[in-house]
């Protein structure tokens, strides 16, 4: 069984699109580079926010290759997983492997309202396909699929299984996870305008939206939180707040991909059925981003205050 590091900031990357719909590797390695430079702890290729329901295999694993060619050596890659069939999942998790993926992050069966017992039988699938780490992503709130105690009880034999995306939007379940499993499972927070109260309570991590445009701002959160001086992360969280709730809007993509439009790391090219915003919607969020970008926090020097150490 491999580990893995599961503490620490990981963005859910945005996947940059030229205007004629390819991938934007140039674009893509600017947001790389922020990335790396604000102290992330890894990334994860291929999620909601890079618009995995529109990219092929072959597409995810050219992002993979040029993240893998650009970032330093052994630097974290994880590899989402959101498919429709048993078969396409395990066949992507055996791919991501043979790519030299350093984990992966698997969804719940997408499209089909899978009950506990196929979700269950789902995961253990997957699980059994690869060496890799796992990280489950727990939803309702946009899949429809809650991932109980009871589950994850089920799933302890599964070694690879190490962690969660918890977003079931219900803090409380932090605590019920601890009291529960200990540290058998480690926790990352996935509801940006949640991460600080989660990472209060426990969470080892924080897989999130708002980092593709403000990544300094993110990690400087977590590694103050994380260090203990609360008071200052909250002054920053207080400011970022109106930006984090752009993470919970059914068109998060596009909103966060104009938010790093704004800060020079990105564009706003979807790929359709998605279409830019328009109108008196992309007038609302730029008025949020040009706020937020003209009160921008000076920052404490947070690369060197050891995160985890309280």
């Amino acid at each position: 069984m491999r580990k893995f590091n599961w503490n620490g900031v990981f963005p859910a990357l945005l996947t940059p699109f030229t205007p004629s719909d390819e991938l934007d590797i140039d674009m893509w390695k600017i947001n790389l580079a922020a990335q790396l430079d604000a102290g992330v702890d890894g990334i994860i290729i291929g999620g909601s926010l890079g618009e995995a329901s529109t990219l092929t295999n072959e597409e995810k694993k050219q992002l993979y290759q040029a993240a893998r060619d650009f970032l330093p050596k052994g630097f974290p890659i994880l590899v989402n997983i959101a498919e429709q069939t048993t078969s396409a999942a395990t066949a992507l998790a055996a791919d991501a492997e043979s790519w030299g993926a350093d984990g992966l992050m698997l969804l719940p069966p997408m499209r089909y309202y899978a009950d506990n017992a196929e979700t269950l039988a789902f995961f253990k699938a997957v699980a059994s396909a690869t060496r890799l780490p796992i990280m489950l992503y727990n939803n309702p709130v946009d899949y429809k699929i809650f991932i109980t105690l009871e589950m994850f009880e089920e799933l302890l034999p599964y070694q690879n299984i190490q962690a969660v995306k918890e977003s079931s939007r219900d803090v409380i379940n932090i605590t019920r996870m601890i009291n529960r499993f200990g540290d058998r499972y480690k926790i990352l927070t996935g509801v940006d305008p949640l991460a600080l109260e989660s990472l209060v309570l426990g969470a080892d991590g924080w897989v999130a939206g708002l980092v593709d445009a403000f990544p300094r701002e993110t990690v400087a959160i977590f590694r103050l939180v994380k260090s203990g001086d609360i008071a200052t992360a909250l002054k920053i969280y207080r400011w970022f707040m109106p930006l984090l709730e752009l993470d919970i809007h059914p068109r998060l993509v596009q909103y966060i991909k104009l938010a790093a439009t704004s800060t020079g790391i990105g564009t706003e090219n979807v790929r359709a059925p998605r279409l830019q915003l328009q109108g008196k919607e992309r007038e609302t969020v730029q008025q949020v981003i040009d706020t937020a970008l003209a009160t921008r926090p000076i920052l404490p020097d947070y690369l060197n205050i050891h995160a985890n150490a309280q």
